[in-house]
């Protein structure tokens, strides 16, 4: 990668500010449309003149709701597809959670088109700071320590390897409840307890705390009639989430859907994540 590169960072939310900052911090050409409330003036273009000389434009994650830029750092209505049209051929556009339209429309207007967060590294990196929110709620919510309490957590992922040892750091006696013999295995090896994922209905009864971060259904009516009262329930999972939201309210068990995470806490973070897989795709690229 260059030393020197044109940026453009397109709409956004905070995240998408802090990485236009630290993009100029590197010493890089940074303009940013549609984020106004989010960076200097000196950062801010007023129109989106300039934007095809650029080495890489930077859509937010996702890109776009209901066809307009996701802008909610600005007070203009952008339509996506104006960005686009403002754009060359070949010209490299990252962007995040990108959709089918997106991949159509950029294909339509022979762009180079890349998602940002589909790279594993970022994946990587936003488990800390989604791990740590989901910490902050459980401590927020719950009327007792984490330090003692017994904790389920729902998958074994990138997500959540990072958790258990957060949680278990701050004392919590958890236990990981996976599919595969080999993350119940290396629970075992973490000193946690060890659940079959698909096999929790008459073992959640124990629990004060139940963290999901399985984006499939594993929560059900049943398997939630079993929880005990003054349980709390954090779901990580992205949509369609993995609890029965419907059946929890019924049952009077405090659900809390937690998403985007990232973005909410520590927003500074995960724009300096979002800049390393930008630096990793223009190194692999060769830009």
């Amino acid at each position: 990668m260059r030393e020197r590169l044109n940026f453009w960072v397109v709409g956004g939310d905070p995240r998408q500010a802090a990485l236009a900052r630290a993009l100029s911090e590197d010493g890089h050409t940074v303009h940013t449309y549609a984020l106004e409330r989010g960076v200097d003036a000196s950062l801010s273009a007023e129109a989106l003149s300039g934007i095809s000389v650029a080495d890489c434009v930077i859509l937010p994650l996702p890109a776009s709701d209901g066809g307009q830029l996701n802008a909610p750092l600005s007070d203009r209505r952008v339509a996506l597809s104006e960005v686009l049209d403002a754009l060359r051929p070949g010209q490299l556009l990252c962007a995040g959670r990108i959709s089918a339209a997106l991949q159509e429309d950029a294909k339509a207007r022979k762009l180079r088109l890349v998602d940002y967060f589909a790279r594993e590294e970022l994946a990587v990196a936003n488990a800390v700071p989604t791990s740590e929110g989901a910490i902050q709620i459980a401590m927020e919510e719950l009327p007792v320590t984490l330090h003692g309490a017994r904790v389920l957590l729902i998958g074994a992922g990138r997500l959540g390897k990072v958790l258990c040892q957060q949680l278990r750091g701050l004392g919590a006696n958890v236990s990981l409840a996976a599919r595969k013999f080999s993350d119940l295995a290396w629970a075992q090896v973490w000193g946690c307890g060890a659940e079959r994922s698909d096999q929790l209905s008459g073992w959640l009864c124990g629990y004060d705390l139940i963290v999901n971060t399985v984006p499939a259904p594993v929560l059900g009516r049943e398997e939630l009639g079993d929880v005990k009262p003054g349980c709390l329930v954090i779901d990580l999972a992205s949509k369609p989430g993995g609890v029965d939201f419907s059946a929890a309210s019924e049952l009077g068990v405090k659900v809390i859907w937690a998403l985007s995470l990232p973005g909410k806490t520590a927003p500074v973070t995960a724009g300096l994540a979002i800049k390393n897989a930008i630096y990793n795709i223009l190194t692999e690229l060769g830009v």
